[in-house]
């Protein structure tokens, strides 16, 4: 692989995690922004977005081939569920010692693609030629579930509100302010992709019912979890303390006032807390608060570029 700066791909950088990422590598000492694509920017400079990025820089439209066509040392693929894969098809053709983090869900249930969760995966991420980054929902779900799957009697469930950034930015009812004004919408009722993403990454069944709010960015997840009996509310401040005890992104409170989504937005770690237990000791419920574009999206994707190329996980990431 070529030495740092590494020359880096933005695919899909009109949405709103592009923006986002485009703005955290435009700061970054080892990479370098060469390609960012845009079909509605096409032509635009790409510093109008994020302003540290040389002048020069304009964004592109071009297709998957016009893409890997550039042999860059990296790409992120920020596109739409199910346009993803035909661009990492075209790079894996044209360059396949590059590094591919998709955005996307294309590849979330791949075995040939690291998934790209740090502090469950970071062994598997370093020097990984193609992650697949998590969902919002999921990354929130999965690190207020896993300290529990040990301990759990039957499937959890949880509920989720995010922001509408999260619907993306085409156009739909669920991005919408004149729609969402005082109301709440939900994503799906059953088989939501982050349901089974999360299902099949901890290997117990979820129920989930995320949904949308007139709120932009954010979210919060408040799961409910079955025991096994014999836990105590000890214990499971416990386990939460140790799994994440020394996890610089990741900020646990334990008992006491649950994290809420306006917290979260604008920062790039996740914060659980609100642990609680029913009184016959049978149930814990939690609630796990990140900012959908961030933590969930673009500052995840930086942390799994820096495994991927050798570097300091959380190079890049503000504090």
């Amino acid at each position: 692989m070529a030495a740092a700066p590494y020359a880096l791909g933005l695919v899909g950088a009109r949405g709103y995690v592009g923006a986002e990422l485009l703005a955290l590598l435009a700061s970054h000492p080892d990479f370098a922004i060469a390609l960012a694509t845009s079909r509605e920017r096409a032509g635009q400079p790409a510093a109008s977005v994020a302003p540290g990025l040389p002048p020069g820089l304009v964004f592109e439209s071009l297709d998957a081939e016009g893409c890997a066509a550039r042999r860059l040392d990296g790409y992120v693929l920020a596109l739409p569920n199910g346009r993803a894969a035909e661009y990492a098809d075209a790079v894996a053709r044209a360059r396949p010692d590059a590094v591919v983090v998709d955005l996307s869900a294309d590849h979330r249930f791949d075995p040939a693609w690291r998934y790209g969760q740090p502090e469950r995966r970071r062994r598997e991420l370093a020097g990984a030629r193609r992650v697949a980054n998590p969902g919002c929902y999921a990354t929130a779900l999965q690190l207020a579930l896993a300290p529990l799957v040990p301990r759990l009697a039957g499937p959890p469930h949880a509920f989720g509100v995010s922001g509408y950034s999260g619907a993306g930015s085409e156009p739909s009812p669920r991005n919408d302010p004149a729609r969402l004004r005082d109301n709440l919408l939900p994503y799906a009722l059953v088989d939501h992709v982050h349901e089974r993403e999360v299902s099949h990454q901890l290997g117990v069944p979820l129920s989930f019912s995320p949904h949308v709010a007139p709120f932009f960015r954010g979210l919060s997840v408040t799961v409910q979890a079955p025991l096994a009996p014999g836990e105590s509310l000890a214990s499971l401040d416990a386990a939460f303390r140790e799994a994440y005890g020394g996890e610089p992104l990741v900020r646990y409170f334990g008992p006491g006032e649950p994290p809420s989504p306006r917290d979260a937005a604008g920062r790039h770690d996740v914060t659980l807390g609100g642990l609680a237990l029913s009184r016959d000791g049978r149930r814990a419920g939690l609630v796990a608060a990140l900012d959908n574009l961030l933590a969930g999206a673009a500052t995840q994707a930086l942390r799994n570029l820096n495994l991927a190329f050798g570097l300091p996980e959380n190079r890049g990431v503000p504090a």
